[in-house]
């Protein structure tokens, strides 16, 4: 990261603020979303049990329901041109079909379905596209996975703190 004053001067660590101060600042500007955080941001959220899939495929869950897996390579998700199997394709718990749909409507939007998920209420995104939406809307897309499958319970508690 570079930060400059007019006239173009890094003042990265100097000035008035101290390097660490300078990095905690950047970090709260929103940037692309890369696969460390859907890894950060399902593991913060409450009760969520990291597993690891028969082919160490990592799986978060909470109250031993998924809501995000990063699946394995599967003939379902591959390239139109070549046939190979994406290995790179994360799988977000949704609340509804009409979630569902807002996300994988538009062709120009990293989130895409199959038929294997008819009727499943998840997206599937290719971990080389998340940089395509920011940190914070990833955020909130793993939030809302969490609430579709944690208890009501513990849905209305982190709610409760949230709002």
């Amino acid at each position: 990261m570079s930060v400059t004053r007019n006239g173009g001067q890094s003042c990265l660590g100097s000035g008035p603020y101290p390097l660490g101060i300078v990095a905690a600042m950047a970090d709260r500007v929103d940037r692309p979303a890369r696969v460390d955080d859907v890894h950060r941001i399902a593991a913060s959220m409450p009760h969520v049990t990291r597993l690891e899939g028969p082919k160490g495929n990592p799986i978060y869950q909470v109250g031993a329901k998924s809501f995000v897996f990063f699946r394995t390579p599967q003939p379902d998700a591959a390239d139109a041109v070549t046939g190979e199997r994406y290995a790179d394709v994360i799988m977000l718990w949704v609340d509804s079909e009409s979630d569902k749909l807002a996300l994988v409507s538009d062709p120009a939007s990293p989130f895409f379905t199959t038929d294997h998920f008819d009727g499943h209420p998840s997206v599937l995104v290719r971990a080389s596209r998340l940089a395509e939406i920011s940190r914070t809307e990833l955020t909130e897309l793993i939030q809302d996975a969490w609430l579709s499958r944690a208890s009501k319970r513990r849905a209305a508690a982190w709610l409760a703190q949230h709002q």
